[in-house]
């Protein structure tokens, strides 16, 4: 099953849709798809039973407006569990990786205020001259749990769907100084969508420590970042196992891969230079694909301004 979230013209309000052939089965409630979450799957299942039978409208996909699958998540920690990222971007801010890295998924804290959806336009944060998209794939948890074991805790996932973690490169390095953060470098914004995506869907495509779907990245048009999420080194069992070690995870939570190879202008920039790999700037069109879960396409746009502390 393929599900979203999208804003209906009919009554210009918020409605969850089951995804079929290009075309969204929306229900007339509940208007959260989080509330179709938190047992093992049986909910999802009787709503798109109703979704295809008797539809409260039927909306062309090109022609939808995208919400985030899961517009305000209770909590997103988005984690680094690719290591080819890990060690070259690492390296790009002036460190070596730790051996910590392997032998726990690290991950910070990003801000639910800040999801957009698939389409919507993305802008740079306050003062940053180093904006950078992160390709991404993100777990939707969907029965909650504390302590998690690995070798089980895959069946708390409800989904999956891509995230892009926009980055302020010079923010985040300069805050990261203090040895608190990141912060401010990574609350902007972050891109979800377009579809949750249930386990079933990808099943076929096992491969690794995940699945086989090819994610890729352009920028304006021009192909910049291509990677596998099989190349993943922490599986996303060991992510919701560690996540939940002590404390409770609950529906609709979100577990970020983190960047997989190749898929952030910190690392293009820092093995080909910055001159073929520039910083994102407004008017840039970004465009993030993997297999199986579709697209986000978002516009950079100007940020705010800074406003002085003193």
């Amino acid at each position: 099953m393929r599900w979203s979230t999208y804003i209906s013209a009919r009554d210009d309000t918020d409605h969850v849709a089951l995804v079929h052939e290009g075309v969204l089965h929306g229900l007339a409630s509940p208007a959260r798809l989080i509330d179709l979450l938190g047992d093992d799957g049986t909910q999802l299942s009787e709503a798109a039973q109703r979704a295809r039978s008797d539809p409260w409208e039927t909306v062309a996909v090109d022609a939808a407006t995208l919400r985030a699958p899961i517009p305000v998540p209770p909590s997103i920690r988005d984690f680094m569990a690719f290591e080819e990222h890990v060690v070259t971007s690492t390296e790009a801010l002036g460190h070596s990786v730790d051996p910590v890295w392997y032998e726990m998924p690290l991950f910070y804290f990003s801000n639910p205020a800040a999801v957009l959806g698939p389409r919507d336009a993305v802008a740079i944060s306050p003062g940053s001259q180093q904006w950078d998209y992160e390709l991404e794939i993100a777990a939707v948890v969907g029965r909650g749990g504390r302590d998690l074991d690995p070798a089980r805790a895959e069946d708390h996932i409800a989904g999956y769907l891509i995230l892009c973690d926009w980055s302020a490169r010079d923010i985040q390095a300069a805050e990261m100084l203090g040895m608190l953060g990141p912060a401010k470098g990574k609350d902007n914004a972050t891109s979800l969508g377009p579809w949750l995506v249930t386990p079933d869907e990808l099943a076929p495509r096992r491969a690794g420590n995940a699945y086989d779907l090819e994610m890729t990245a352009s920028v304006n048009g021009r192909s910049w970042s291509t990677g596998n999420m099989s190349a993943i080194y922490w599986s996303f069992g060991q992510l919701l196992a560690y996540a939940s070690r002590g404390t409770e995870l609950r529906p609709g939570d979100i577990i970020g891969s983190g960047t997989v190879g190749t898929g952030c202008i910190l690392e293009l920039s820092r093995v080909h230079g910055s001159e073929a790999y520039p910083w994102l700037a407004p008017g840039d069109k970004v465009n993030l694909q993997v297999t199986g879960l579709g697209a986000i396409e978002a516009s950079v746009t100007r940020g705010a301004p800074v406003v002085p502390l003193r």
